[in-house]
């Protein structure tokens, strides 16, 4: 279980996260008139922000995405945007033409002579395109003049870099900058949406640029072959990459549904398969089945995780995938549990 001490630290780490997003999701609309620009049917755009979810990193990356899309639609262009990981240059392909907008730090234009840069974005951020492009950069800066006027612009401004009003955002059951999308997935799945929003946090941040050590990726760190498998190929779009979630925890969740299992406990066990995939869960269960607990019970298969991890289990018949530690799957669902309580405070309705 998860230590006070570790307690203490969610719960601060969640209610700072809080604390530099607020309101809810709105469409940004169109509207303003901008002279032709960008030869293409499609814009090519790369954010090159790092992609640190522990840092104001994956914010200004998800603003920058919005304000990109937005940016495009009044152009009347389709676009693509890719997020840029650590040693990936595109700068280089922005020089080359395979990119027509590079998202950079505002403190990293220095020595770049071959571009030209926009007025900044987000947070210290700005677009960069080709120096012999300049009707590009005239185009971002009239359309970004007009944008910051508008309310879209303050509703997406303050969904990212929104400073925290306890008695405000528990009114108005405010958590991330992607409350619509999550309720409207969770709802899908039939949980507390509130629920999915942790899962969220202690997948990424919120960080839509996030990238694991093992390739997962994005707002709910998918594995690009499970993405495939379910339809989607573009996992840095915030829709696509919680469709994807949502996607993979239902087929999860559905494993238990002819199981006289208590609806919590199935959420549990889902979370747990999610971390650390239906055939290690199911080996636990097994275990415990054999130990003769209820395996129904999360709390059971916990008492027999540490098991897992003992060279002796591999002459258990009853376990088909070997040795497991466990231990980060026990963290990884307590530590869901702890935020979504958080959440549940800060956001009662």
């Amino acid at each position: 279980m998860v230590s006070k001490r570790t307690r203490r630290y969610l719960v601060a780490s969640v209610l700072t996260f809080i604390a530099v997003t607020a309101s809810d999701r709105a469409h940004v609309m169109e509207s303003s008139e901008s002279k032709e620009s960008f030869g293409s049917e499609e814009i090519k755009c790369a954010i090159v922000l790092g992609n640190d979810m522990y840092s104001s990193n994956g914010l200004n990356t998800g603003f920058n995405y919005e304000l990109l899309e937005q940016f495009a639609k009044t152009a009347g262009r389709n676009v693509k945007i890719i997020t840029a990981h650590k040693g990936e240059n595109y700068l280089d392909s922005l020089r080359e033409g395979k990119v027509d907008i590079a998202v950079i730090p505002a403190t990293e234009t220095g020595g770049l002579d071959e571009v030209m840069v926009s007025m900044k974005t987000g947070d210290n951020s700005v677009w960069a395109v080709r120096k012999d492009d300049p009707d590009d950069i005239m185009a971002i800066n009239s359309w970004i003049c007009y944008f910051e006027k508008t309310s879209e612009y303050s509703d997406a401004k303050e969904r990212f870099f929104g400073s925290y009003r306890p008695h405000e955002r528990s009114k108005a059951g405010h958590i991330s900058p992607y409350d619509s999308l999550i309720k409207e997935y969770a709802h899908r799945l039939g949980w507390d949406w509130r629920m999915l929003a942790a899962v969220i946090y202690q997948e990424s941040r919120f960080s839509i640029n996030s990238l694991s050590s093992r390739g997962a990726e994005g707002l709910m760190q998918v594995m690009p072959s499970t993405a495939e498998h379910y339809g989607i190929h573009d996992l840095t779009d915030p829709e696509e990459n919680i469709r994807a979630g949502t996607m993979h925890l239902e087929r999860l969740q559905d494993m238990f549904a002819g199981e006289d299992m208590d609806r919590n406990e199935k959420v549990l066990f889902t979370l747990a398969s999610y971390n650390a995939g239906e055939g290690r869960i199911a080996d636990c269960r097994s275990l415990a089945e054999a130990r003769g607990l209820d395996s129904r019970r999360w709390e059971n298969v916990v008492r027999v995780i540490p098991e897992m991890r003992l060279d002796s289990i591999l002459d258990e018949e009853c376990v088909k995938l070997g040795k497991f530690q466990g231990h980060e799957t026990i963290s990884y669902v307590d530590n869901i549990i702890s935020i979504y309580n958080t959440f549940c405070t800060v956001c009662p309705s």
